[in-house]
């Protein structure tokens, strides 16, 4: 549909999910969908790098158990992260004796790796897929701004990493939430060169993939019970909904942003939470429990990406952008 949306036929679905989130993300309203709490953003771990991939591990081996599954009953894993070579999804796979394919999308990963899964699901190459991704708030901020221990004032138009990873059981048969269509972005770039402003730098990703998505399938935003971007934030979700506008669709009835709701009280966190465990709690969690129950019956989840390093931010460079779509229906 389109040179951008694939449509899958035998409708891969979700057939099991595992969450877990740090302290702070489950003071807010996923605190009480979340599988796992953490009493200790550490997690037992000597370092957060550690523990953000320990959090990966948990929810990879957490979703295969909630499906009813064994390990050796599952074909792949596709899982990535926001660190450097994408540690923490590398060093969670060799837990697992499992085909691995490690996916980078920065926070567009959630829906990257689902759209990944859906489509080796779709051409019958596999059976049960594990797509996966988290993040830390301490590994993300001292491996893209600055060390903690700096103690530097964070500006108003930043947004805090989520700590907490998410994990869907894709699989081609079975109960559960369908996978109807992938939208696969385009890299956009606004020039925006601010590590701290996110939600401005995503934004016109966000909407460049939406307003493909439209296109391709010629549907209507009033379709979805819900539109639902990855971590944009307070300001990026304003900025998007303007930027869909002016091309002629308005999706402000039924956007929602997974970084404006994940944390309790927004003004403590400036514009929200970001990162890619952000949609992948938010997902796994609060809206799979809601579609699962019959509240949601068809979504639009746009999962969003900052494709910059440190390096390039160094250079000066601006911040590349990128979105993938997944409709999910129930």
């Amino acid at each position: 549909m389109g040179n951008q949306t694939i449509y899958f036929k035998k409708e891969p679905r979700i057939v099991a999910t595992s969450t877990i989130a740090g302290p702070k993300e489950c003071e807010g309203v996923i605190g009480r969908y979340v599988e796992t709490a953490l009493a200790d953003d550490m997690f037992g771990e000597s370092t957060y790098e550690k523990a953000e991939c320990k959090m990966l591990s948990h929810v990879i081996d957490g979703a295969i158990v909630n499906g009813g599954f064994k390990r050796e009953q599952i074909d792949l894993i596709v899982s990535g992260d926001l660190l450097n070579q994408i540690i923490s999804a590398s060093f969670a796979a060799r837990d697992f004796s499992i085909p691995f394919l490690g996916v980078y999308g920065a926070c567009s990963t959630m829906a990257e790796s689902l759209a990944v899964a859906a489509a080796f699901a779709e051409a019958g190459l596999c059976h049960r897929i594990v797509a996966a991704t988290g993040s830390h708030f301490a590994s993300a901020e001292r491996q893209y701004r600055y060390p903690l221990e700096l103690g530097c004032t964070r500006p108003p138009q930043s947004q805090w990493t989520v700590t907490g990873a998410g994990a869907a059981l894709v699989a081609d048969s079975g109960d559960g939430v369908r996978i109807t269509s992938a939208t696969l972005g385009k890299v956009v770039d606004f020039g925006i060169t601010d590590v701290n402003n996110m939600g401005a730098a995503m934004a016109p990703a966000a909407a460049d993939t939406i307003l493909a998505h439209f296109r391709g399938t010629r549907e209507d935003p009033g379709m979805y019970d819900l539109i639902v971007t990855g971590d944009l934030g307070a300001l990026g979700s304003r900025i998007l909904k303007d930027l869909t506008w002016e091309k002629g669709l308005d999706i402000s009835a039924n956007h929602v942003d997974c970084g404006e709701i994940v944390y309790k009280v927004i003004e403590d966190e400036y514009q929200g939470g970001s990162g890619a465990g952000c949609s992948a709690v938010v997902l796994n969690s609060y809206l799979h429990t809601k579609m699962m129950t019959g509240s949601l019956k068809r979504i639009l989840f746009v999962a969003t990406g900052a494709l910059l390093s440190t390096v390039s931010s160094g250079q000066g460079e601006s911040i590349p952008c990128i979105a993938h779509a997944v409709t999910l229906e129930r």
